[in-house]
């Protein structure tokens, strides 16, 4: 019985089929998440090969809300290997695509002090490129240790747990 070889690709596909291609995991340290949301976004040509390619970077990204429009701002996807001169700008503002019901009422608590809109991860969802933004809320340093506590009491426990101890 031969073993299949997995690609690159192939590793990355979650359970729920998408792919994805860059996650924000600093986010998720730095503030407590109130409300998640998926989001299409605007792209051209030479950006979807990019992302293709598994190169993108949302570490420095944020979400911005400009009229009835979401932007997201920060996201760098570096120019298409393969491009021309007709290659986009790496850093350039990217609409984000949201119901309007959806918009306003993220609106509405994002006008009140310490709430922002942070992009969690991309991935492709079938041919679709789609962005998970969240509404967040910074945490204060004794809300991070208090995070990372249990992340490490729950690391501890399931070592204990798949070494039989427990």
């Amino acid at each position: 019985m031969g073993k299949s070889k997995k690609s690159k690709s192939d590793s990355k596909v979650s359970a729920a089929g998408h792919r994805t291609v860059s996650k924000n995991r600093r986010a998720l340290y730095a503030y407590e998440v109130l409300d998640e949301l998926e989001c299409g976004i605007a792209l051209v040509g030479t950006e979807v090969k990019g992302l293709r390619e598994g190169q993108c970077s949302i570490g420095e990204a944020y979400c911005r809300l400009r009229g009835d429009e979401l932007w997201l701002i920060g996201m760098h996807v570096p120019e298409y290997s393969c491009g021309n001169i007709h290659n986009h700008q790496p850093t350039r503002d990217r609409k984000l695509l949201v119901h309007a019901h959806q918009l306003r009422k993220w609106a509405k608590q994002v006008a009140q002090k310490g709430t922002t809109i942070v992009p969690l991860e991309v991935y492709f969802t079938g041919h679709l490129v789609k962005v998970k933004c969240a509404l967040c809320r910074g945490k204060q340093m004794h809300d991070k240790r208090q995070s990372k506590r249990e992340a490490d009491d729950r690391r501890d426990m399931d070592r204990a747990r798949r070494r039989g101890r427990m």
